[in-house]
C-alpha cells in the first residue's frame, strides 16, 4: 500500500476510534503523553502523516483497538487478545442446571435450532423426583434450584420459539431402565416415571423436539450444546468452553450432524423405543 494511502486510512480510523470512545484531541494527547499538536498533525487531511511505531501502539492501546487496524493491515478493529476472548470463553459451570448462563444462552437462541448432547439424560426432560435424587448430596437448596431451572427451560421448550434436537447414547436410556451405572440405587418407580416423561414429551412436541439415539461403541460425543449459528458450548465438568467464532460453531454443528446420521434410532421411533424399555 502506498504510504499516502496508509496515512489516510490511519487518520480516518484514528478519528473514528476517538469519536467512538469519546476522546478529544487533548485527552488522547494526555493519555499517550504527547503534545496536542502532534495529534492535530496526524488528523490533518491536507498533510497526511504516519505516526512512529510507539505512538501508533500507544494510541491503539488507549482507544481499545489494534494498531494493525489503525494502520490498515486488518479490517478487524479488535485487539488480537479480544478476538480470541470473543471467539472462545471459559466460564464456571455449576453442578445445578440453574446456572444463569444456560438460561441466557437458550433465550439468545430464540428462533434458531438448539442442538444438545447431554452428560446424562437431558436436564430439560428430567422429572422432579429424578432431580431430587441427583442433587440430594448437594446443599439443601440445590434440588429446588434445579427443579425451578428445569421448569423454566421446559416452558421455553413448550413455547415453540426454537426447534430442539438431542443426541443421546443408547446406553444412557438402557442404564436408566435397568438401574445400572449412573442410576444404580435409584428406585424403579422413579426410573420408569422418568423414561415415560421423556417418551410422552417426544410424542407431544415432535417434530419441534427430536431425539436421536446413537451407539457409543461406534460414535462418541462429549457434552455439547449448539445454540443456533452463533454460539456453541462444551461442558467439561467444572467449566464451559463457549465458542462464538463462526468456524468453531460450524464445526460443532457438523459434529452433531454426524451423530444424527449415525443414529441407530431415529427421532420418529424414540418414544416407541423408550416405552419398550419401560415394559421390559
Amino acid at each position: 500500500m502506498d504510504k499516502r494511502d496508509r496515512a489516510v486510512i490511519f487518520r480516518e480510523r484514528l478519528a473514528s476510534a476517538m469519536e467512538r470512545q469519546k476522546f478529544t484531541r487533548s485527552r488522547l494527547a494526555r493519555e499517550i503523553r504527547v503534545d496536542r499538536s502532534t495529534i492535530g498533525v496526524l488528523l490533518r487531511d491536507d498533510s497526511p502523516r504516519l505516526p512512529n511505531a510507539q505512538l501508533a501502539a500507544d494510541a491503539a492501546a488507549v482507544l481499545g483497538v489494534s494498531s494493525d487496524w489503525l494502520l490498515g493491515l486488518t479490517n478487524r478493529p479488535e485487539r488480537p487478545g479480544d478476538i480470541v476472548a470473543a471467539a472462545m470463553a471459559m466460564g464456571p459451570a455449576e453442578r445445578s442446571s440453574a446456572d444463569a448462563k444456560l438460561l441466557d444462552w437458550h433465550r439468545e437462541a430464540a428462533g434458531y435450532k438448539v442442538r444438545h448432547v447431554p452428560a446424562t439424560l437431558p436436564d430439560i426432560l428430567k422429572s422432579e423426583r429424578m432431580l431430587n435424587w441427583e442433587y440430594a448430596a448437594l446443599r439443601d437448596e440445590a434440588p429446588g434450584q434445579a427443579i425451578e431451572a428445569m421448569r423454566e427451560q421446559r416452558a421455553w421448550l413448550y413455547s415453540g420459539v426454537s426447534d430442539y434436537e438431542i443426541a443421546l447414547p443408547l446406553h444412557e436410556l438402557k442404564a436408566c431402565a435397568d438401574g445400572t451405572s449412573y442410576y444404580d440405587g435409584l428406585d424403579l418407580e422413579v426410573r420408569r416415571e422418568q423414561l415415560t416423561l421423556i417418551a410422552t414429551t417426544c410424542r407431544d412436541l415432535f417434530p419441534r423436539l427430536r431425539i436421536f439415539l446413537f451407539d457409543a461403541h461406534q460414535v462418541f460425543s462429549a457434552p455439547v450444546t449448539v445454540f443456533g449459528p452463533n454460539l456453541a458450548a462444551v461442558y467439561i465438568g467444572k467449566i464451559y468452553l463457549a465458542f462464538r467464532e463462526l468456524e468453531r460453531v460450524r464445526a460443532l454443528s457438523d459434529h452433531f450432524d454426524w451423530l444424527v446420521r449415525e443414529a441407530k434410532v431415529d427421532a420418529r421411533h424414540v418414544a416407541d423405543h423408550i416405552e419398550t424399555l419401560v415394559k421390559a
